[in-house]
């Protein structure tokens, strides 16, 4: 039976990586998103060029119907799914914590952790062999935000993360048992669009001449791709509750 993986937040950057990686290893992808849905079937369509099987699904991950709903698609569509990363999230542009209105913040930890749990939620209900299934794995994308506290203005994010790394320990040891891995990985620097609102390349040239991050270059979202598919795969068959740093050595 063909493994399916759900990639929520999968429609560019480090998520759509992870998708395209998944479709050659064999995975049926869901590629999650919110309001790209253009973007989504651009995937999909590399994934199926490949040979690959795929569908795109429009969802908010920050509303426990709309998450539930989007199993519900890939139990019909693809099959019972084995595989999650959780990558949907947002900076929530930047502020300081004293500046952080209601709504900033409720947007922010409602799709970086609610989203996180109301997928996990679907995916255990599915894997759990406490509730019939055959077991699977579910990987997290944090960031170093969570540990160095976030760039100028966006302690709000760095939180967000923060509890995403804190869920994966604790869901690791309550579902260990249950025939589920669940792991995180936290990118560094990596030369994705969400650094546009910064300055885009101009931002990734200023951070690599600064000299922070040691190994003297950004990552690529292929480079956290390998890291996903390796914690999702059976080659990390006792890892589980691991925090694996991407970040060049920040």
């Amino acid at each position: 039976m063909q493994p399916v993986l759900v990639v929520t937040g999968g429609s560019r950057g480090i998520g759509a990586a992870i998708a395209r990686l998944g479709g050659v290893r064999g995975y049926a992808v869901c590629v999650h998103c919110r309001g790209r849905l253009d973007a989504a079937s651009d995937v999909v369509s590399s994934i199926r060029a490949d040979g690959g099987k795929a569908i795109a699904v429009q969802a908010d991950v920050g509303d426990s119907d709309a998450v539930a709903h989007l199993f519900e698609r890939v139990d019909n569509e693809l099959g019972v799914v084995t595989a999650l990363v959780n990558n949907a999230g947002i900076v929530g542009g930047k502020a300081r914590v004293d500046e952080a209105e209601p709504a900033r913040l409720r947007s922010v930890f409602t799709t970086n952790v609610y989203g996180s749990f109301y997928a996990s939620r679907e995916a255990i209900r599915r894997m759990s062999t406490m509730h019939g299934g055959k077991g699977g794995a579910i990987v997290n994308v944090s960031s170093m935000a969570s540990v160095l506290g976030g760039l100028e203005r966006t302690v709000h994010y760095a939180a967000s993360k923060g509890a995403v790394d804190a869920m994966t320990i604790g869901l690791a040891r309550e579902v260990a048992r249950e025939g589920i891995r669940v792991n995180t990985i936290r990118p560094g620097i990596v030369h994705t669009d969400i650094h546009l609102p910064k300055g885009g390349d101009a931002f990734i040239a200023s951070v690599t001449a600064s000299g922070v991050i040691p190994i003297g270059r950004v990552g690529q979202p292929t480079e956290v791709a390998e890291a996903a598919l390796w914690l999702l795969s059976d080659a990390a068959a006792y890892v589980t509750g691991a925090i694996l740093n991407v970040s060049g050595g920040r």
